[in-house]
């Protein structure tokens, strides 16, 4: 295969992951790893690093977008990666006393858990019945959005339960070299009760923070190939644009529907990774 034939290919390969990083939240290395190792028969490192830049990028190209629909609750992504660093701190200590196989099952059951509550979730009828949780209130952490039907309000509910659940994430991240962007959907979704699509944007808001701090790790270790990150980052940042304008239009129920096929499959590779050894 030339240069310019796998540069090609690895930008639609790479345009697809921005898609979908940017519909759902989690990142584009979620499709953009698998692809690399699997289909490219990149080395793992290297993988990751241009993940890393990927999802930098799905979250920088989207993020403008999302804020300009007023979608990413800025107010809310800052107060729950307070949580999410000191979980990949814990994580990165307890690296060398946990099986990472053992918790990739952990998080593989975890990932079954969300596409269900996600997919199972009727959030148009439980909105304007909600009630803002005191730590909301005192934060200012509830907002509006826009719809079909104008702007509708949303109160933050179990903002505890979601920063405990940020924690367990980071943790997850540091243990797994992973975004967690499927948790992060989940303490937002499931626990605070927000919108789909505030839920959605406010993670790739967040995850490209985490990512620009682990990218730097990455680059001093010489994982960051521009052969392999520079039409990455292309094709990704495209993607993320193309998603910012496609979540716009869809309802939540398909978000929702793309979101729990995506974190199943993804669930089943990190639970045949932990029973395989393959971690």
């Amino acid at each position: 295969m030339t240069i310019l034939t796998f540069s090609i290919l690895l930008l639609i390969f790479s345009y697809l992951a921005g898609l979908v990083g940017a519909l759902t939240g989690l990142g584009g290395g979620v499709v953009l790893i698998p692809a690399l190792v699997l289909f490219f028969h990149v080395d793992i490192h290297y993988a990751m690093g241009a993940s890393l830049i990927s999802v930098m990028a799905t979250s920088s190209g989207a993020a403008l977008a999302y804020l300009q629909r007023g979608y990413t609750n800025v107010r809310i992504g800052m107060f729950l990666e307070v949580g999410a660093v000191v979980g990949a701190l814990m994580g990165a200590f307890l690296v060398v006393f946990v099986s990472t196989s053992f918790i990739a099952v952990i998080f593989g059951l975890v990932m079954f858990l969300s596409a269900y509550l996600t997919g199972k979730r009727k959030e148009d009828s439980e909105i304007s019945k909600s009630q803002a949780h005191p730590w909301a209130t005192y934060l200012k952490l509830n907002g509006k959005y826009q719809t079909a039907e104008g702007e509708q309000p949303y109160y933050v509910q179990q903002v505890p339960l979601a920063l405990i659940t940020m924690v367990f994430a980071g943790v997850l991240s540091g243990l797994l070299g992973i975004g967690s962007g499927a948790l992060k959907v989940l303490a937002m979704d499931q626990f605070m009760r927000l919108p789909y699509k505030v839920s959605a944007t406010t993670s790739n808001f967040i995850i490209g923070i985490t990512a620009a701090v682990s990218a730097g790790v990455y680059f001093s270790n010489g994982y960051i190939n521009p052969i392999i990150t520079f039409p990455v980052l292309i094709g990704v940042l495209i993607g993320a644009l193309s998603g910012a304008f496609v979540l716009a239009k869809l309802h939540n129920k398909k978000l929702r529907l793309i979101f729990s096929i995506v974190v199943l499959l993804l669930g089943s590779e990190m639970i045949y990774k932990g029973l395989t050894g393959h971690l």
